[in-house]
Parts: C-alpha cells; structure tokens; sequence
C-alpha cells in the first residue's frame, strides 16, 4: 500500500528494534532511560547508577567516562524514554503500576498525578529522605490544590544550606532554602544567579559543589542524595564562579 506521498509503507517487528531499545546491563526495555554523555550510550538510570558507583568506564564500549566523578557525565534521556514507550505497548503503565506498589508497600507518597489530598492525608510527610535532610512540615497548606497555583509544594521537600567558597561572590543573607527534591542543579544554579546578579542568564557562570565535588547540571536533589550523601547531617552545598579551563 502506498501514501499519499508516494512512499511505501511496511510494518517492522518490533524484535528488529529491541537492540536499540533495551538496555544492555538488565537485557530489558528502557526505563527512565539515562544517557553517557561521552560516548551516548544510554541504559536506565538505576543500572548505569548502580554500576558507576564502582566503576569509571561504559559498560558497553568501555570508554573511561571520568577518572573521578563519572557520574557527573550522565543525563536523562526523555526523547528515548518517549520512544521506547510508544513502541512498546503496555510498557508504560506497566512501570506506573509497579512504582505506585512499591510506594505502598515502603509506606511512599504516591506519585503526584495518581495522589490527592484524600489518598495521601499528609502530603508534607518526608518518608525516605529523614536521615540525611530536614523535611519541611507547613500545617498551613490549603485544603484544595488549585493546579495552575502548584508550585511543587506537595512535593517531598527539602531544606539545603548555601555556602559561598569564594570572595569573588557575594555571600546569600538568607543562606537556607526550601524547596522540592525534584529540583536540579540547574534550578539552584538559576536561583543564584537571580539573587546574586539578578540576572537569569548568568547561572551558567556558577558551579554548584558538594564535598568539593561539582554536582552535573541535571542531578534532582534527591538523586544527590541517594548517590552522594553518606552522612546523618543536613544538607550542605557550596557554590563559587565557573572557572573556565
């Protein structure tokens, strides 16, 4: 049969695919697909995590990522992880499913599109974050969310404490924010740069550290934390000027 265009259209199997869709650690489908900057080969994200904790180099070619901090050097793939959910049927919900009974069964806030105020009573509660951040509680939240007001409030928060490592930039007067664990490197980044140049497009000029590391530009505080954090403390970040090589 063909189009309107005159092109031939054919049907492909999907079998003919799945080498570039699956991962090559767990041998299945992408999900949360997260991609090595260096050498683009994208896996999902808990299996590169879990396997750049112990090792530098790709687990498919075995180029050296970073000698140090390969995991600064990942970034999540969402036009991938699109791909392979419209080629494989059921392969989204499949996942939805599986999150919202892992969050029941660990006693988790469920994911913010499936929970509402009367699924989860407490939707400030921090759950998983208790031992190494300060979860914020606001008895003050309003009885009904107004969607187009939603400013991640019924997120997991966290409270983070700003330290500036440099003379070159200004100190914050109020060096403790709060905000969703689902905030990046990148909005922090952003923050900084309005409170210090007032200047959004500045943000690119400063680095974001923690335990002298430089933290990737797509890591969520969560992520952090989970990957980086060892200690019972609060949070502590520092920041200072890009230094361009």
């Amino acid at each position: 049969m063909k189009t309107k265009n005159n092109i031939m259209e054919r049907k492909i199997r999907l079998r003919t695919l799945n080498s570039h869709i699956t991962c090559f650690l767990c041998k299945g489908y992408l999900v949360d697909a997260t991609t090595i900057t260096e050498c683009l080969h994208t896996f999902c994200k808990s299996c590169i995590v879990k396997y750049l904790q112990r090792n530098v180099t790709c687990p498919k070619c075995g180029g050296v990522i970073h000698q140090s901090h390969p995991l600064n050097y990942i970034s999540h793939d969402r036009t991938m992880q699109d791909i392979v959910y419209k080629l494989v049927p059921g392969l989204q919900e499949d996942e939805r499913e599986k999150h919202e009974s892992y969050c029941v069964k660990h006693g988790l806030p469920l994911p913010k599109a499936n929970s509402g105020n009367e699924d989860n009573p407490n939707p400030h509660q921090n759950n998983n974050c208790t031992a190494v951040t300060k979860a914020a509680s606001d008895t003050s939240a309003p009885s009904t969310q107004d969607d187009s007001q939603d400013y991640h409030r019924y997120d997991e928060q966290v409270n983070l404490y700003l330290e500036c490592q440099s003379h070159q930039l200004k100190s914050l007067k109020r060096k403790f924010i709060r905000c969703s664990s689902h905030a990046t490197i990148t909005h922090l980044k952003k923050f900084l740069a309005l409170k210090l140049f007032n200047n959004l497009e500045k943000f690119r000029s400063v680095d974001i550290m923690l335990n002298n590391e430089i933290l990737g530009k797509d890591h969520t505080l969560k992520f952090i934390w989970v990957t980086r954090w060892r200690l019972k403390q609060p949070l502590e970040l520092q920041y200072r000027p890009r230094v361009e090589l």
